[in-house]
């Protein structure tokens, strides 16, 4: 199990990276809101989060 979780905490720092690296401090907020949302089974917070996220990913096509 231990290495389990080494690899699942490598895998989610490298996507918090990219996320950072591609949409900025932004990208990391709305990363950040999604999985406090989910985790404490707040909706709004991970819809807030979502939402943001969306909005990053659609920018250049508006």
């Amino acid at each position: 199990m231990p290495a389990l979780a080494l690899v699942s905490a490598v895998l989610v720092i490298t996507v918090e990276q990219l996320v950072q690296w591609k949409y900025g401090a932004a990208g990391v907020l709305g990363l950040l809101l999604l999985t406090i949302g989910i985790r404490s089974n707040r909706p709004g917070v991970s819809s807030a989060g979502a939402v943001l996220l969306a909005l990053l990913v659609t920018r250049p096509a508006l």
